[in-house]
C-alpha cells in the first residue's frame, strides 16, 4: 500500500507541476495587434432559442473596426424571438445576414449541422465560429489574426473567460479549467503533433477556409456531441498546425445559467476531457476523491497534509491562469468536487440510457 500512497503523491506533483506550467506559460492571445495582410474573415454563429444572447453578441461585432468582414447567424430552427432579433441587426447592418435553418438530417446533430451549413455559405479566407452567449471587444478580432498568421495556424480555439454569477454557476463552471488546467500543458497542443494533446472549445474556434473546405470537419463529426474536440484530433492527425489558448478579459462568455444547466452542459463533454475513456474518468474521480484518506492512513496526518495543500495549490495556479477568483475557488474547491462526481455519475446513467436532452433535442440517439 506505501508504494501506492507514492503514486498519489507522484500523480498530485505532476498534476500541481502542470498547473504551475500553463500559469507561467501566459496562454492568451498577444496583445499585438498588426497584421501582416488583413485576411477577408467569416464570422459564423449557430443559434437556437438564443434570445437572451444573440442581440448583444451581434451589437458587440457591429463596432468592429475590421473592413473586410461578413458575420452569417444560422437560426436553427428557434421557436423564440431569436430570429427577429438578427432580422432587427441584418436591417441595422448589412454585413450581417440571416440563414434561416429547419431541423438537422438523419445522423446529425443540432450544432454540427448548422456550423456545416454557416461554412457552406462563408466567404471569407478565414472562418470563425462563435457560439452567441460568447462576448468580445472590438481587439479580439485583430489579436486572433495576429496569432494565427504568426504560427501559421491552420485552427485556433480559444477558452473564453467564464463569466460566472449565481452560487451554483461558481461550484459548477470553474471544472472546465480545472480539468484541463491541471491535466494538459496547453503548449504541447500547438508544438507536439501527438492528438493525445488536444483540446478546443466550439465557443472559439477560428480556422483556415481552405483546410477547413479541404476536410469539412462538422460534417465528418456529424454526429459527434462533443465536437470540438474530435475537430482538433482531426486536424492534428491530418498534421495541421493547431493551437488553444485561454480567454481575457477581450473574450468572455456565460456558457450556463445556473447549477442544472451546468451539470447538463458538462455531462455531454465529461468523458471527452478524459480522450473519451470512461475508465480513465472514473478512474481519475475516484483517485481524487480517495487519495487524502488512503495517505492519512497509511503516513498519517503528514501524508494527509502534503495532498490537501497541493490539491490546494492545483486550484490557486489553475485559477490565476483562468482570471478567476482564487478565494471563491479555494473555499469552493469541496463542493466543485462532489458536483465534477455528480457529472460523471450522471454522465454514466445518460450513456446507459442512450437521452441527454440538450437544446430540446436528444443528442445521444443511436
Amino acid at each position: 500500500m506505501i508504494y501506492f500512497c507514492y503514486f498519489l503523491l507522484s500523480l498530485l506533483f505532476i498534476r500541481l507541476l502542470v498547473a504551475i506550467v500553463n500559469f507561467l506559460s501566459f496562454a492568451y492571445l498577444p496583445k499585438v495587434k498588426t497584421l501582416g495582410t488583413a485576411p477577408t474573415v467569416s464570422i459564423l454563429i449557430p443559434a437556437r432559442n438564443e434570445e437572451e444572447n444573440i442581440g448583444t453578441l451581434l451589437e458587440q461585432l457591429s463596432t468592429l473596426e475590421y473592413s473586410a468582414l461578413e458575420i452569417i447567424v444560422y437560426n436553427d430552427h428557434s421557436d423564440d424571438k431569436t430570429e427577429s432579433i438578427i432580422k432587427h441587426w441584418a436591417a441595422l447592418k448589412p454585413t450581417i445576414k440571416i440563414i434561416n435553418g429547419q431541423q438537422p438530417p438523419d445522423g446529425w446533430l443540432g450544432k454540427n449541422h448548422a456550423c456545416h451549413k454557416l461554412a457552406q455559405a462563408a466567404t471569407g479566407d478565414i472562418l470563425l465560429f462563435l457560439d452567441a452567449d460568447v462576448g468580445v471587444k472590438k481587439d479580439f478580432l485583430k489579436r486572433s489574426i495576429s496569432h494565427f498568421q504568426k504560427y501559421d495556424l491552420h485552427l485556433l480555439s480559444i477558452f473564453p473567460k467564464q463569466i460566472v454569477k449565481s452560487i451554483g454557476e461558481k461550484i459548477s463552471v470553474p471544472l472546465m479549467n480545472w480539468i484541463l488546467l491541471n491535466l494538459l500543458p496547453l503548449s504541447l497542443i500547438r508544438k507536439s503533433k501527438n492528438d493525445a494533446f488536444s483540446a478546443a472549445n466550439g465557443q472559439f474556434m477560428m480556422f483556415n477556409t481552405a483546410t477547413y473546405k479541404a476536410l469539412w470537419p462538422h460534417e465528418k463529426c456529424k454526429s459527434d456531441k462533443v465536437e470540438d474536440m474530435a475537430i482538433i484530433r482531426l486536424f492534428k492527425q491530418n498534421n495541421f498546425a493547431s493551437d488553444a489558448l485561454l480567454g481575457d478579459k477581450d473574450i468572455t462568455c456565460r456558457m450556463y445559467v445556473g447549477l442544472d444547466d451546468a451539470v447538463e452542459g458538462f455531462t455531454k463533454s465529461i468523458f471527452q476531457f478524459f480522450g473519451n475513456s470512461k475508465a480513465a474518468t472514473i478512474s481519475f474521480g475516484v483517485i481524487t476523491t480517495i487519495a487524502p484518506f488512503i495517505l492519512y492512513d497509511n503516513m498519517g496526518i503528514w501524508g494527509f497534509t502534503v495532498y490537501i495543500v497541493g490539491v490546494l495549490f492545483i486550484r490557486v495556479f489553475v485559477t490565476l491562469a483562468s482570471k478567476q477568483s482564487v478565494v471563491q475557488n479555494v473555499l469552493l474547491a469541496f463542493p466543485q468536487h462532489l458536483v465534477f462526481l455528480t457529472i460523471i455519475l450522471k454522465g454514466l446513467i445518460n450513456n446507459k440510457r442512450k437521452k441527454l436532452i440538450w437544446k430540446g433535442r436528444n443528442i445521444l440517439q443511436g
